[in-house]
């Protein structure tokens, strides 16, 4: 069966084929308006959403289809101790494809094992989120007409960043791609994110000053600190508001520039900065409907091809060090990895330890 847990379950024709799709329907609407008639999406939001909930459900209404679900943990049975396994055993009945966002990182590796439908990973913890990465290879298709060949700056939370994560994972893959890594020494990305890039030869730099970088980039990526992320208030307070997108940075960068964000903004770019035409994160989030509408098209309609995975091995000796990995919360999952060498890579978060 056909899911989307990452970006790389796509080959890169496939996700070439998506955005001239995305492009088709934004040009002839109406073509697409029944595709989904009869069809049912079950948006699973066991975490707070307001753009990727609304995008996904009213993606699925342009396409002709209805919409089934929840908003957030509180309002499932998860409140009442309910597992993912059981969730989706339930949901995978009543709908056609399923839309699932979840706080632990790897649940949407579990959701496929026991769902009958397809199964769109609207993010996992800080682990990853493909569609949002869809939406930014639509816009920056859109925008610059090009996914190669480009410098581009990521800045802010890019340790726990998903969105982050996944647009690396796949524009490492674009030949001739640099990226720009600006965070604080705390929030810089994580280890298997750098491996990565060092295994596909992509370049990369890793800087503490947004003024330093912007003469050099193509394309700006901001993300907001998340709260959500951090065990204490004391811990947020230290990161939040250390780079800040105001007029006067702006004014060091590229006419050409194209300045994105997976919003919501907090506090990490002025209002100023949204009358600039470089600044396309509210065009953005249009792009993202059309993505998704794509998306949601191709899952139900035509075969995804889904790219060979190593194979997983069960391992009773270790755990996932990843406290947030959905093996260390619902314990019934057997600890499974990837064995590289003297690494282990977990299954569901990608998460490395030692062996």
């Amino acid at each position: 069966m056909r899911h989307l847990l990452d970006t790389t379950d796509l080959s890169l024709k496939e996700i070439d084929d998506m955005i001239e799709l995305a492009n088709d329907i934004i040009a002839n609407k109406k073509k697409y308006a029944h595709i989904c008639d009869g069809k049912k999406l079950a948006t699973l939001f066991f975490e707070p959403s307001t753009r990727t909930r609304l995008s996904f459900e009213a993606a699925m209404y342009e396409l002709g289809g209805n919409v089934l679900g929840f908003s957030e943990a509180a309002s499932s049975s998860a409140a009442k101790g309910e597992t993912v396994e059981d969730t989706i055993r339930i949901v995978s009945n009543y709908a056609d494809i399923i839309a699932m966002r979840h706080p632990l990182e790897g649940a949407p590796r579990v959701a496929v094992t026991k769902t009958l439908v397809p199964i769109i990973n609207a993010g996992d913890g800080g682990h990853l989120h493909p569609t949002q990465t869809l939406t930014d290879l639509v816009t920056l298709y859109n925008e610059i007409g090009r996914l190669d060949h480009l410098k581009i700056g990521l800045c802010g939370d890019l340790k726990y960043g998903r969105t982050v994560h996944s647009l690396i994972k796949t524009m490492s893959h674009f030949e001739g791609n640099e990226f720009i890594l600006i965070s604080t020494k705390d929030l810089r990305v994580p280890g298997y994110i750098k491996s990565i890039l060092k295994a596909s030869g992509c370049k990369y730099t890793e800087l503490n000053s947004l003024s330093e970088a912007m003469p050099l980039l193509d394309v700006l990526y901001m993300t907001r600190i998340q709260r959500e992320r951090f065990n204490s208030e004391e811990e947020y307070k230290k990161q939040s508001g250390v780079f800040v997108l105001d007029t006067r940075k702006l004014s060091l960068g590229k006419k050409t520039l194209k300045i994105l964000h997976p919003l919501p903004r907090v506090d990490e770019i002025t209002t100023e900065v949204d009358n600039d035409p470089r600044a396309v994160y509210f065009k953005q989030a249009v792009y993202g409907m059309y993505a998704r509408m794509a998306l949601i098209y191709l899952m139900i309609n035509e075969p995804v091809q889904q790219k060979a995975k190593k194979p997983a091995v069960e391992n009773r000796i270790h755990k996932c060090s990843n406290p947030n990995c959905i093996t260390n919360k619902e314990l019934y999952l057997p600890n499974s990895f990837v064995n590289s060498g003297d690494m282990l890579t977990c299954l569901y978060c990608d998460n490395r330890m030692l062996i």
